[in-house]
């Protein structure tokens, strides 16, 4: 993949003592040969560059390597400004960046694109659009939308990805190297014990999204149960994920937020903070049971409560429009939460049968991790899909053609075997059971997996 745009005279006037990717060319048969690796979005930023006087803007990707200068300030919206302070100092060692194909390329599906696509900044009226365009010997593929500054600027600009890209490192025989994919899709097994878990692609993505992880020994225990702790942290994580919504959760309980839940609990503050948002309550005695496992039915109340607060906190119309033809599982008619299982089967499918065949949701069976993962995901990008429906009409370029899903063989992904940061949900009723007599059967939390956990019972706090 070339580029045919000049380089950006500022960044390039640096030594290439930066962490660049290698520079040399790659084949399409050695491409076949890398893999990749999940990385911190966070350290990373897209930007759109000028290049000199000439109008034009080119993708510049850079990372901080180190906290000890930052390599870049944002400042602004529509579109975001982006100053990048390492024009400022000696930032080898400090900060990353790829301005060419040496240094980036697209990914899908575990294929590296690279000599298919050409990476271009277009814009439009309102907008500057990152594309990839199809390198002419790639006859057939047609061209792909992959992100925005939503706004346009003759400065440096924030790239927003699409939500179904994000970046990622390439990786050579276990070994991490500077190249960056703009990566869609399952790439590699995140771990070994889910190499043929029918949830392996979804848990593969809420890995890399970081609001599930795995264990210290490098295991995701897929049929382990989740506690209704866990469930919280993990749904709240899951959240920091929909572009536009932005809350906080206090590091500290200012109280206990039940009686058997203390103020110094790892998971207290989050507790907290879902309970004063209506996303779960406790049970009639007034307890929380925080290590009790959750329910599969209990889960489905939790997810309905954390959309409506997620779609509130983004200006939405908080009732959840049905995406498709709602189930009809055989067990659930009489059970306390038939209509909201209903309800979220037509959802995205966040309700699904049991380990996705027969028609039997088995409601207050305890949720596994595996299940979790793939509802807690199903539930963000439906929330995304909601946001992105209320986009403002004809910002997309004329002459663009839609997003279309590149050829590739499906492989899974590569996700870090980091335990992942769950984020804070915004439901407006109690997501865990609804309040029967008597307790509900004990339910599997779903892991928010605060750091590895060295014992799928306790989450580290």
């Amino acid at each position: 993949m070339k580029l045919s745009l000049r380089p950006i005279v500022h960044l390039l006037a640096f030594a290439a003592t930066a962490t660049f990717a290698a520079a040399v060319p790659v084949s399409e048969a050695q491409a076949a040969t890398f893999s990749e690796k999940e990385i911190d979005q966070s350290k990373f930023v897209m930007v759109a560059a000028p290049v000199g006087s000439s109008g034009l803007h080119q993708l510049l990707i850079l990372e901080q390597i180190s906290p000890d200068k930052q390599c870049w300030s944002e400042s602004g919206s529509s579109p975001v400004i982006i100053d990048p302070l390492l024009l400022n100092f000696d930032f080898t060692g400090l900060c990353g960046r790829s301005v060419d194909s040496n240094g980036y390329s697209i990914r899908v599906d575990g294929e590296d694109l690279g000599g298919r696509y050409l990476l271009q900044i277009r814009k439009t009226d309102t907008d500057m659009v990152l594309m990839g365009i199809p390198d002419s010997k790639a006859r057939g593929d047609q061209e792909i939308e992959l992100g925005r500054t939503n706004g346009k600027t003759t400065s440096f600009a924030k790239i927003i990805l699409n939500s179904e890209w994000r970046l990622t490192k390439r990786t050579f025989k276990k070994k991490t190297l500077g190249h960056v994919y703009i990566s869609k899709g399952v790439s590699a097994i995140p771990f070994p014990d889910v190499e043929n878990d029918i949830y392996l692609k979804e848990i593969a993505q809420a890995v890399a999204l970081k609001f599930i992880a795995g264990f210290e020994d490098n295991t995701f225990r897929p049929l382990d149960s989740l506690t209704r702790e866990q469930l919280v942290s993990m749904i709240l994580e899951s959240l920091k994920n929909i572009p536009g919504v932005t809350f906080e959760v206090p590091s500290q309980a200012s109280g206990n937020p039940y009686p058997d839940v203390a103020s110094d609990r790892w998971s207290a503050a989050k507790i907290a903070f879902a309970q004063q948002n209506d996303i779960v309550k406790g049970y009639p005695d007034g307890t929380f049971q925080p290590e009790r496992e959750v329910t599969r039915a209990e889960m489905m109340a939790v997810l309905k409560q954390a959309a409506i607060y997620a779609k509130s906190l983004a200006k939405l119309e908080t009732q959840l429009t049905a995406k498709q033809a709602a189930a009809t599982f055989t067990d659930t008619s009489n059970h306390w939460a038939a209509a909201v299982i209903t309800e979220m089967s037509s959802y995205c499918g966040v309700a699904s049968p049991l380990n996705e065949t027969g028609q039997a949701f088995t409601p207050d069976q305890s949720a596994q991790r595996n299940y979790a993962a793939a509802a807690t995901l199903r539930t963000l990008n439906c929330v995304k899909e909601d946001a992105s429906a209320t986009a403002p009409a004809g910002s997309s370029p004329s002459n663009v053609a839609p997003t279309v899903p590149l050829p590739s063989i499906p492989v899974p992904q590569n996700p870090t075997s980091t335990p992942s940061v769950p984020t804070p949900a915004t439901p407006s009723t109690p997501a865990i059971p609804p309040t029967p007599a008597t307790p509900p059967a004990t339910p599997p939390t779903p892991e928010l997996t605060p750091p590895v956990e060295s014992a799928p019972t306790t989450p580290n706090p």
